[in-house]
């Protein structure tokens, strides 16, 4: 629903000080009895809503405020204090109580609305007595009114502009939020692209390097010892089925991707699925209490963390069994990756080769505010930990 403009929401609230201030101004001049009491009530009504009319002149300064209200009071009472005058132009002060109220602080606002009220009960007592004061009722009863709606009127603006701040912030998140997330799966793609580079070069680059130094040496023994040439043959032969071999393995389980709309322990049991088929060592799953409202950056992180975490299984540990287990509880999720192999001898960042794929996990861990570790595993082995916060604001996609 479209909100009306301030502008034009002024224009709206003037439509019926035009009329109220025209009514008024009718009635009150056929009341009155004389050509001189009507001209000077004339003049006497001209000049307050001219005043009245002109408030964008005035009203954003407070000292002019009081000033205006002050003429605008001293111009009612003349009127209510001509012959006949306390019958309708009373109703003058119907005009002034939502504008003290609308211009002014709130206490500031109802000492006006005092001030009329008490202009118009000695204008009663002096024209009617005591009784005059039973006339008074209603009237101050309408100015403490008609005050309220114009304090209403100013708070329901002051909300509009809070609401329409609150939602220039909040758009403002969403689309950093939107940048943030864009840049946590650009950060992973990178990462992911890393990995690979360095399973290659780890594996099949340095299987290659060596069958191309030994076949070069094949080459220069070939005429002078054809034998042992043949025998450097036979051994890169053998080294490279086995590059094939890991290669395969390797390819198997990059293969395996999180897909937008496939659960988390679906994913997981999948990949575990195609590492036991790949690599034959037995995976033992617990993913009873896995979460599956996860939204898709944290899938697939925790999905790229089991699959890091079974690879350099498969190429470090010498382990013949490994286990995978998702903990969520304590406003956070955890998953541990761990088997009953050799053990990391140093720390994964200090560790030979780099392992780009465990300091990845550790830079998006940390992005998404988590953490990430590698620990010796209880009973002997290595237990990689991948925990994310869940009471922090999840990045949404």
């Amino acid at each position: 629903m479209e909100m009306i403009s301030h502008t034009t929401r002024n224009r709206l609230l003037n439509i019926p000080l035009v009329l109220a201030m025209a009514a008024v101004s009718i009635a009150g001049l056929l009341d009155l009895n004389t050509s001189s009491e009507k001209l000077k009530a004339l003049i006497l009504l001209v000049a307050f809503a001219t005043i009245l009319f002109t408030q964008s002149l005035w009203h954003n300064r407070v000292i002019l405020v009081h000033i205006c209200l002050a003429v605008l009071s001293a111009l009612a009472a003349a009127l209510l204090t001509m012959p006949q005058g306390w019958n309708f132009f009373p109703i003058l002060f119907f005009l002034l109580a939502p504008l003290a109220m609308i211009h002014l602080p709130a206490k500031a606002g109802l000492v006006w609305i005092g001030l009329f009220t008490l202009i118009t009960g000695v204008v009663f007592v002096s024209v009617n007595g005591p009784t005059g004061l039973a006339f008074l009722l209603p009237f101050a009863a309408g100015y403490v009114f008609f005050g309220i709606f114009g304090w209403m009127t100013v708070e329901a603006d002051h909300n509009r502009v809070r609401t329409e701040a609150l939602l220039a912030e909040l758009q403002t998140a969403h689309q950093q939020l939107q940048a943030y997330t864009a840049r946590v799966e650009e950060l992973a793609i990178i990462q992911e692209r890393n990995r690979i580079a360095g399973e290659v070069h780890d594996s099949l680059g340095h299987r290659l390097t060596v069958a191309a130094v030994q076949l070069e040496g094949a080459q220069r023994l070939v005429r002078a010892n054809p034998e042992r040439a043949e025998k450097i043959i036979a051994t890169v032969r053998d080294q490279v089925r086995e590059g094939l071999a890991e290669l395969r393995r390797t390819v198997a389980i990059l293969r395996a991707s999180v897909d937008e709309d496939l659960p988390l322990s679906a994913a997981l049991t999948r990949l575990a699925s195609q590492f036991e088929d790949a690599t034959g060592l037995p995976i033992h799953l617990n993913l009873e209490a896995c979460p599956e409202d996860l939204p898709a950056v944290y899938r697939q992180a925790f999905f790229q963390a089991a699959q890091e975490g079974l690879t350099n299984i498969q190429r470090h540990a010498k382990a013949t069994e490994a286990w995978l287990n998702l903990n969520p509880g304590g406003g956070q999720i955890s998953l541990l990756i761990s088997d009953n192999g050799a053990g990391i001898p140093v720390p994964p960042d200090a560790a030979p080769g780099g392992h780009f794929g465990l300091a990845g996990l550790k830079e998006r861990a940390a992005l998404l505010g988590g953490e990430f570790y590698v620990d010796p595993r209880p009973g002997g082995g290595t237990q990689l930990t991948f925990r994310l916060p869940t009471t922090a604001e999840i990045p949404h996609e």
